[in-house]
């Protein structure tokens, strides 16, 4: 089923019929195309005859599951974003769905203010890498390229609600949403330490296996994005 607006498609594949209906309607309102489908198979269907810009995938569907979908769109689809919903215990999927290709994922149940903000996070992000692999136009000058040890201080805004960070122009700079989860939460706390087992719970609103070292990368290329962060907006 298909929801006519003049914003991106979206494709919600879910096995429970009310969510269907409530995702459909809550992202037409917000001018996205919204197509609804209850499984995998369908969704192959769907996806056969139109690329939607991002798909929303439920991970545990009878039949074959979110995760297999998501692995044969990665390949066959690789251009359409993909975030998985999850239930809250499961850690081993949202893990593996990550490392299947998923932009991004988020827990039921969950705040549909925080889902379409995610939403368009991964399609601000799809925008932007398209736009800097894009050819330059003929006779276009090509860019002076800067000495890494000559690139200054850029100061950042970090737009909590829109879930972006924005740097010199307001031009979006490209980071990933665990990244951006950490950032909030510095934004959140200033000045204020926290320890590991804070960040892994505060950051991502769920707990971590006591072995998993992610956090630690991703806490530490946050804090470098932090340095730069100049101001907090809530616009």
């Amino acid at each position: 089923m298909v929801q006519e607006a003049s914003g991106p498609q979206l494709l919600v594949v879910d096995d429970e019929p009310e969510l269907r209906s409530l995702l459909v309607e809550y992202f037409a309102r917000h001018d996205f195309a919204v197509r609804r489908v209850a499984d995998a198979a369908a969704a192959r269907a769907a996806l056969a005859c139109s690329q939607p810009a991002l798909a929303i995938l439920d991970i545990n569907m009878p039949g074959e599951n979110g995760l297999s979908l998501a692995r044969w769109m990665r390949e066959a689809h690789p251009r359409v974003g993909l975030v998985m919903l999850t239930t809250a215990s499961d850690t081993v999927d949202r893990i593996v769905g990550l490392e299947l290709g998923a932009d991004d994922y988020v827990p039921k149940p969950f705040e549909m203010r925080e889902l379409l903000a995610r939403v368009r996070a991964v399609l601000r992000r799809a925008e932007t890498t398209a736009a800097a692999r894009a050819p330059a136009p003929a006779g276009a000058p090509s860019p002076r390229r800067r000495r890494p040890d000559a690139s200054p201080s850029v100061p950042a805004v970090l737009d909590l609600d829109e879930r972006r960070l924005l740097g010199r122009r307001r031009r979006d700079i490209d980071i990933s949403a665990a990244e951006f989860d950490l950032l909030a939460l510095f934004a959140r706390h200033p000045n204020r330490p926290l320890n590991r087992d804070q960040i892994m719970e505060q950051a991502h609103n769920r707990g971590w296996d006591v072995f998993d070292r992610s956090i630690d990368l991703q806490d530490h290329a946050a804090a470098t994005q932090d340095r730069d962060a100049t101001r907090t907006s809530r616009s």
